[in-house]
Parts: structure tokens; C-alpha cells; sequence
């Protein structure tokens, strides 16, 4: 195998290659850009114009997706996984992947669109290399762009697989991406009705680019994800870069369930408090009238009939999210 298809390990070990370029037996060319990010370009007479973006790892202890991006890379290095797609791989966090941390500053996902420029240190400067990553990675015209940033969650889920999809405005959300994600295994989408400061929320809204959010289930250690099951997606993303994807039906959404957001719960002061078991699941209901959390003279009642939870967290910085209230709806 080569060994640039060793992107991880090479990351882990905090090494740079000594060749940064190399080719596949069928002709496939790996480019090694920086730490964490590598290019594989497939032979011209055999290019799709697709151009799909794979990140991982933007929180460093999320290591299910991890993996799925060492599996597919090794696969092209060893010559069995032919692209005729350019693909880029990122893993978002070296650093706090060495660690086995979520981050080690602050949380790089709150960091796009701008929000770099507003702070400083390491997770700030990354998030900016991302950024110009994935827009030179974008940057040649007329070709099909998707991106999925691969991510696990910090708790238990009602519906372990879903995405997020970004908000931008003059922007449709795209029926056949829903449908792609269907077939990937993917359970549930969140619309999302504002501009957002995440990596998928950036590629969509300045990079044109279809992107998704994918929660995959829950955050364990590396080689301890055997409950994480992402066999569908996995196999759709091989078919992605090899070109050989099975015909999308965009007209069957049958089992996809989809939310719109309702309201974002933003953290304002420390006296911020979140009125939910510390065990609360990802997309559990709440009942109408309850209170959901309080700040200050501020309170925050359910109003809305089948309202459900995701991504509760009262020890955000405040100014951040501290959860968003979704409600169902239709496409």
C-alpha cells in the first residue's frame, strides 16, 4: 500500500511525509497538503466532475468517522477502491484527536464563516486552513460538489443517524441529496432556516457546494466503535468515488423523517440553566408547558406541539447554542 493511504497514522504519530505525492498502480494520484489533509486526484481520461469533500475528526474524540475515512483512503491506496472522483480528506483536529479530546481550546465547529477571524490560538488558525482547504479544493468551475463532515455525538440518540442540512439564503434544499442520504442509512435531516458557523454551514453557504452535517451515533475511543453501523454509508460513499453510484430515486423520501428548527437556545450569562435529565437523548419530546431552561429573566416554555431536543449542552461558552428545539415537518 502506499503510504500516504497512512493519513492517519501519519496524523496520530504527528509526522509529515517525506514523499508528498503518489501514484496508484491504475493511475490515481494522492497530494499530501498539509497535516490531516490529503487530495486524490483520479486520472484525467477517468474523471467524473464530481468533487466530494470527506471531513472527520473536526472533534478529535469522534473516532467512528475517523476510521470510515481510513478505511475508504486505504482502499484507494492499495489500488481495490478505483476514484474517478476527486476526493478530499480532511481530518479536522489533529491535536485533540492525539489527545482523545473533543478540542483543546475551543471548539473548532463554532468557528467558520468568519468566526476565526474573531478569535485566536490553535483551533481558531485551523479552522482558517480548513477554510482555504476546502475552497481550493472547490475551486474549479463547473463540476458537482458535496460535502459530508462526519461527526458522532456526545449522547445517546432516538435516532442515531441523522443530518443537518445548512441555510442559505436564495438557496433550495435539494430532494435528490435527501434522497442520496436515505440510502446512505441516513434516518432523519434537520433543516436548518438561518445561516449557521459550522464547516458544512461554510462550504454550502461560500462554496456552493451541497454539504451536510452526519451524526452516526455516539463518541467511543478508536477500535471500540463495533455499535457504530455505517456499512449503507460507507458503501454509498465508495460507489460516490468510484462513479458507479446507484440511480437515486429523488421522488422517494419513504422512512426519512425531517425537521425544521424552532428555536436555538443560546447561553447569554453563567447563570444559565437547562431544565433536562443530564442523560437526555438526542431527539427526545417535550411536553407542552414544561420548562426548558432558564437565564436571567429569561425563560424559555415549550409552545410547540411535538417539540423534541437535540444537542443539549448547558457548559457551552456562553454566547453559544446550548440546544436547538425541532419540530417535525414535510418536503
Amino acid at each position: 500500500m502506499l503510504a500516504l493511504g497512512k493519513l492517519l497514522e501519519l496524523t496520530l504519530a504527528g509526522r509529515e511525509p517525506t514523499e508528498k505525492i503518489q501514484l496508484t498502480a491504475g493511475g490515481a494520484r494522492l497530494h499530501w497538503l498539509a497535516e490531516g489533509a490529503l487530495e486524490v486526484s483520479p486520472p484525467a481520461t477517468h474523471d467524473s466532475g464530481f468533487d466530494l469533500l470527506l471531513s472527520a475528526g473536526i472533534h478529535g474524540n469522534e473516532t467512528a468517522p475517523i476510521e470510515l475515512l481510513d478505511r475508504l483512503l486505504q482502499g484507494i491506496a492499495r489500488g481495490e477502491l478505483k476514484p474517478r472522483a476527486r476526493v478530499l480528506f480532511l481530518l479536522g483536529n489533529p491535536a485533540a484527536m492525539r489527545r482523545g479530546e473533543r478540542y483543546l481550546e475551543q471548539d473548532i465547529n463554532r468557528l467558520f464563516n468568519g468566526r476565526h477571524a474573531e478569535s485566536s490560538g490553535f483551533e481558531a488558525l485551523r479552522a482558517n486552513e480548513l477554510e482555504r482547504l476546502a475552497a481550493a479544493f472547490f475551486g474549479k468551475p463547473q463540476r458537482q460538489r458535496l460535502h459530508y463532515d462526519l461527526h458522532t455525538a456526545i449522547r445517546g440518540s432516538k435516532i442515531e443517524q441523522f443530518a443537518l442540512y445548512p441555510y442559505s439564503e436564495g438557496r433550495t434544499h435539494s430532494r435528490a441529496e435527501l434522497a442520496r442520504l436515505r440510502a446512505a442509512g441516513i434516518e432523519a435531516v434537520l433543516l436548518q432556516s438561518k445561516p449557521g458557523i459550522t464547516f458544512s454551514a461554510y462550504t454550502y453557504a461560500q462554496l456552493g457546494a451541497e454539504a451536510f452535517t452526519l451524526e452516526l451515533g455516539k463518541a467511543r475511543p478508536f477500535g471500540q466503535n463495533g455499535a457504530v453501523n455505517v456499512e449503507r454509508l460507507e458503501s454509498r460513499l465508495r460507489h460516490l468515488i468510484a462513479g458507479d453510484e446507484p440511480a437515486i430515486d429523488a421522488g422517494d423520501l419513504e422512512g426519512l423523517q425531517v425537521f425544521s428548527v424552532a428555536r436555538e437556545i443560546i447561553k447569554r450569562s453563567e447563570g444559565f440553566r437547562l431544565h433536562l435529565p443530564d442523560d437526555i437523548e438526542n431527539f427526545s419530546e417535550l411536553p407542552l408547558g414544561s420548562l426548558l431552561a432558564e437565564d436571567g429573566g429569561t425563560r424559555w416554555l415549550i409552545e410547540e406541539a411535538g417539540a423534541r431536543i437535540i444537542f443539549p449542552n448547558p457548559k457551552v461558552k456562553n454566547g453559544l447554542r446550548a440546544g436547538i428545539l425541532i419540530v417535525p415537518t414535510t418536503f
